[in-house]
């Protein structure tokens, strides 16, 4: 197992691009802007997670970490067009939406946690130099 598979963000990105897939086959003709947006957007989600795991820098990591986190802000927006528009319930809608909101919640705590380790780092370099 990769390292990026055993967090839980990761995982739950997963789940929503599963989720996202089916969204899609069911999407009603004339809807391949949408359609196309939430492939993308969902997809990006995961890949930048683990693009995040396997840099070096943190600042390489906080950039990845976050571009994760625009992705899934956007597949949150899709959902909310995608609910006006009546194609798909109340339950998915609802379900999906706080599925996302975890997954951005853990996406700034990590970029957090990584602009921490980064402060750690330039303090030991002031105190080696």
């Amino acid at each position: 197992m990769l390292s990026y598979e055993k967090l839980l963000v990761y995982q739950s990105s997963m789940r929503f691009l599963r989720f996202s897939r089916n969204l899609i086959a069911n999407l009603p003709r004339g809807s391949a802007p949408i359609s196309d947006q939430l492939r993308r957007a969902s997809i990006s989600i995961p890949l930048n997670i683990a693009e995040a795991c396997g840099k070096t820098k943190t600042p390489d990591k906080r950039k990845y970490f976050a571009h994760a986190r625009g992705s899934a802000m956007e597949c949150a927006a899709i959902l909310d067009v995608c609910y006006e528009y009546k194609f798909l319930s109340h339950t998915d809608y609802k379900q999906n939406k706080e599925l996302l909101r975890s997954i951005i919640a853990m996406l700034s705590k990590l970029s957090r946690h990584a602009n921490f380790m980064r402060e750690q780092e330039q303090d030991q370099d002031q105190k080696q130099g």
